[in-house]
């Protein structure tokens, strides 16, 4: 069932007195079963739409929009459909007990794979959902291939009833589908001839799999599944040699990259992380390739736009993954500011030691790093910790959280977006903010 959650004001939907509540039946006579089918089937300029108002009233509009011009609805949610394996490297079996429950979801749902980029395994595809992919051209998606030898994957992930990717994918592709694929890494388990395997597969379909990402396997404190081996540097050496082969041969062949290790591979391999021109188009920077490159460039492209900041004194709170690689852009920004930039790293207090990314950090880690600093004029933290509701992963708020501490707190993507804005906000205009 697809409901009214908002109406924009002033929009057509409100002339047309739509509210929210309002049941979307159906559109030129086809049910409606979720988000996608409204999207697609109100692309048009005319259409029929039928509703069942929160009173129960049937009404049928018939609707005529200029060009481009929005309906004004806003849907709630879909209902997200789960992950029927139990792969032992899920980052949902490692979250501690009492956090909210929408992060205990394991969604593997492939129309938020296309929507936003979340990935999903494809294991839970029925006939309808093909035929749904192929009809709306859902491309590109976003994989967890992981395996593509038959027996490697249902071990992997933890379910002995899933498909064959390779014929999932292949069915897709002959069909005009491309993708975007991921190969989680566990030791023993998917790495040496079953990645090798995965990525001849990958590479057969050509142009249609438009990249994959290699990432190993991630684990906190409380992972209670996994019983492989761990990611040492001497295995995250060895996947990255594989990558790089891969990659060197489809820039040969193909005139791209298309196989990409993930920043922590490379922060695990000890290795140096590649420039911004090594990812091309950034094709998996959300899935933590290339993220640390493109921080690089964002702040060497901006940085000299930033204003004097003389003397003030700014915290820039991170991860410890960033420990070693923070202090050269630090140092750009305080060339062009002449404001003194303390880099505070900090270890994760809710998954432990050995998760490191600066985005997993929570509310009680940035109070504890901040609240003593009545020394600091102003303190960024990474604006990734925070969702849209402005709520860290502990559930402490933003607003909370900023209210406690001793100097003005922001959250930023890569310190440009902050430190160009402090003049106009006034916030170190008067001195110290202390």
């Amino acid at each position: 069932m697809v409901r009214v959650a908002r109406v924009q004001p002033e929009s057509i939907a409100e002339e047309l007195g739509i509210e929210p509540g309002t049941e979307i039946v159906a559109v030129d006579g086809r049910a409606i079963e979720d988000f996608l089918d409204w999207e697609f089937l109100t692309a048009t300029d005319e259409f029929e739409v039928e509703v069942r108002t929160p009173a129960g009233e049937a009404i049928v509009f018939e609707i005529e929009r200029p060009e481009g011009l929005s309906l004004g609805v806003e849907l709630e949610p879909p209902t997200v459909r789960r992950c029927a394996n139990r792969c032992e490297f899920c980052f949902i079996e490692g979250l501690p007990k009492g956090l909210r429950k929408p992060l205990y979801v394991r969604d593997d749902d492939y129309r938020l794979s296309f929507a936003y980029g979340n990935f999903a395994t494809l294991s839970n595809l029925k006939e309808r959902d093909f035929e749904r992919i192929i009809e709306y051209r859902l491309s590109p998606l976003y994989v967890s291939v992981h395996a593509t030898p038959w027996d490697a994957r249902k071990v992997l992930l933890n379910n002995p009833r899933v498909p064959d990717i390779v014929a999932q994918l292949r069915r897709l592709v002959d069909a005009g589908i491309e993708f975007h694929g991921q190969m989680v890494v566990v030791p023993g388990l998917n790495d040496g001839e079953v990645l090798e395997a995965s990525l001849r597969d990958l590479w057969s379909f050509g142009a249609a799999c438009r990249s994959v990402a290699i990432v190993p396997v991630g684990l906190t404190q409380f992972s209670h599944l996994y019983t492989g081996k761990t990611m040492d540097r001497e295995r995250a050496s060895e996947l990255l040699a594989v990558a790089e082969r891969w990659g060197a041969r489809a820039l040969a062949e193909r005139g791209e990259r298309w196989v990409f290790g993930s920043d922590e591979l490379y922060l695990l391999a000890g290795a140096a992380l590649p420039d911004s021109a090594f990812y091309g188009d950034f094709p998996q920077v959300e899935n933590g390739v290339g993220a640390v490159a493109m921080l690089r460039q964002r702040v060497a492209d901006a940085v000299e736009s930033l204003p004097r900041l003389v003397g003030r004194k700014i915290g820039i709170v991170t991860g410890t993954a960033m420990r070693d690689l923070m202090p050269p852009l630090l140092g750009l920004l305080a060339a062009q500011t002449e404001a003194v930039l303390e880099l505070i790293p900090v270890e994760n207090s809710l998954f432990g030691p050995t998760t490191t990314t600066a985005g997993l950090l929570v509310g009680a880690d940035i109070r504890r790093a901040l609240s003593a600093r009545h020394d600091l004029d102003l303190a960024l933290i990474p604006a990734e910790t925070i969702n849209d509701a402005g709520v860290f992963l502990d559930d402490d708020t933003f607003a909370d959280v900023r209210a406690s501490l001793p100097m003005p707190v922001f959250p930023s993507h890569d310190f440009i977006d902050v430190l160009a804005e402090v003049e106009s906000t006034g916030v170190l205009l008067t001195g110290s903010a202390r």
